[in-house]
């Protein structure tokens, strides 16, 4: 089972969302209080089970909330999670291959919805 990993960082507090296996699946932004990362990890499990739009593709645009799969500058495909209010409340590390960061997606709506939340010491 997943959990949410909240730690600090400079400027603030923000969390990962690490799978069974130790790997993290998802990074947040830097929130500036705990409660305010909290509501951030209560976004995520609200809107892990949206829909994935593709922008590596031409096809239609869906609304928010929704996982967007696009390719960085160096041609990587990524993912990141949009609230329904258009704001970014994760993001996925880079994959070689679009099957890899779907699976990533994947991961997120199995692990988030239950993942246990979890300070850092």
């Amino acid at each position: 089972m997943g959990k949410f990993l909240v730690k600090k960082a400079k400027g603030g507090v923000m969390f990962n969302l690490v799978a069974g296996n130790g790997e993290v699946i998802a990074t947040s932004e830097i929130y500036k209080t705990l409660a305010s990362c909290k509501k951030g990890i209560a976004s995520v499990q609200k809107n892990a089970a949206s829909g994935i739009e593709d922008l590596t593709e031409k096809g239609k645009e869906i609304s928010n909330p929704k996982f967007q799969v696009y390719k960085d500058k160096k041609g990587q495909f990524r993912f990141r999670l949009k609230a329904a209010n258009g704001q970014i409340i994760a993001v996925g590390e880079a994959y070689k291959e679009k099957e890899a960061c779907v699976n990533g997606i994947a991961s997120i709506k199995k692990n988030a919805p239950k993942a246990a939340i979890e300070e850092a010491k």
